[in-house]
């Protein structure tokens, strides 16, 4: 069995967020190299179960070779955006005890050269955390408008040459289609200026394209609202997030339920305009009168200083804890 390299973050925090109990049912919805899934299972067994979801077959077929011993383990091989769907088809009602979500890509993900996410090693444009669809890197990189580019190169890596990068991509994708990761750092280095920054110019640009492909923020901003509705009482949330757009959804999805909303006592802007149906419609949140989840931590709770110089990536992530209530 090849390895599946990541290294899990703020594993025992994230974890330890779910107060686990045998008996309960618990959900890892982003299975992953498997370790937030083995601490869960170490808590809750004998009685309790637990079922993990991954997109991605390597990540399935490590883990399940990993955690072969657990009898109380069911791996899923589909998205966590499924979940709600696979509960259903299995007559299950309620998740008793809680989720735990680990946003953004894996490590194996991120550093194997096949897999096409990395602007330092070579190879075929693809960052797809599902092989078997057919959309592609290569397919954003060839296919969209140069307004397109600009658009997702703006909103998903916040990257501030984002009309430089896609005219340039346009000049160079009507010589020859563009088809690895390196043309396409090159095309980044030709169309920005030399600044002094500690990230690489890439960085924004492959981030972007990334989220494009696999359509991360929708799926997150959805999946949150449908998983809440699956909470029984007590149950809790458990999310880590690793950038800012990750995080900003998580934060206003916790934010809005967290807090009693009264219909008849809505804020508006200075045009009269309700600030609080713009949020609603941009988060496509349903409207309750009552909150429905008590935060646990009133800020995120950041990595150790000693995880981040044990995985420096682990330095912007934050975790964020909720727990369902009035249901």
């Amino acid at each position: 069995m090849s390895e599946f390299n990541h290294y899990p973050v703020m594993l025992k925090e994230a974890v330890d967020a779910l107060n686990c109990e045998s008996g309960k049912l618990y959900i890892d919805a982003t299975l992953g190299g498997g370790s937030y899934s083995e601490l869960i299972l170490k808590r809750i067994s004998p009685s309790g179960r637990l079922i993990s979801f991954d997109v991605d077959i390597d990540a399935v077929n490590f883990s399940k070779h990993k955690l072969k011993d657990y009898e109380n383990l069911t791996i899923v091989h589909s998205s966590y955006t499924n979940i709600k769907k696979y509960l259903e088809e299995n007559n299950i009602n309620e998740i008793t005890g809680g989720i735990v979500f680990d946003f953004g890509a894996s490590t194996h993900q991120l550093t194997s050269a096949e897999r096409g996410f990395s602007f330092l090693k070579d190879s075929k444009l693809d960052m797809r955390f599902d092989r078997s669809a057919d959309f592609s890197a290569y397919d954003v990189v060839n296919d969209y408008k140069e307004d397109e580019l600009v658009r997702i190169f703006s909103e998903y890596g916040e990257e501030r040459f984002s009309k430089r990068i896609a005219k340039k991509i346009i000049e160079e994708r009507k010589k020859k289609k563009i088809e690895t990761t390196q043309e396409l750092v090159n095309i980044v280095f030709d169309a920005t200026p030399r600044i002094k920054s500690k990230i690489h110019p890439a960085t924004r640009v492959f981030q972007a394209i990334r989220i494009e492909v696999n359509d991360e923020l929708n799926n997150i901003k959805n999946t949150l609202n449908e998983v809440l509705t699956l909470l029984s009482n007590d149950a809790i949330l458990s999310i880590v997030t690793f950038h800012s757009l990750e995080d900003r959804i998580a934060k206003r999805f916790l934010k809005r339920y967290s807090n009693e909303w009264i219909d008849d006592q809505i804020p508006t802007d200075k045009n009269g305009e309700s600030k609080r149906y713009a949020l609603l419609q941009m988060s496509a949140m349903p409207v309750y009168n009552k909150p429905l989840l008590e935060m646990v931590n009133k800020k995120p709770i950041a990595a150790s200083d000693d995880e981040i110089r044990r995985n420096p990536p682990s330095r912007s992530a934050k975790l964020r804890i909720a727990k369902r209530i009035n249901k």
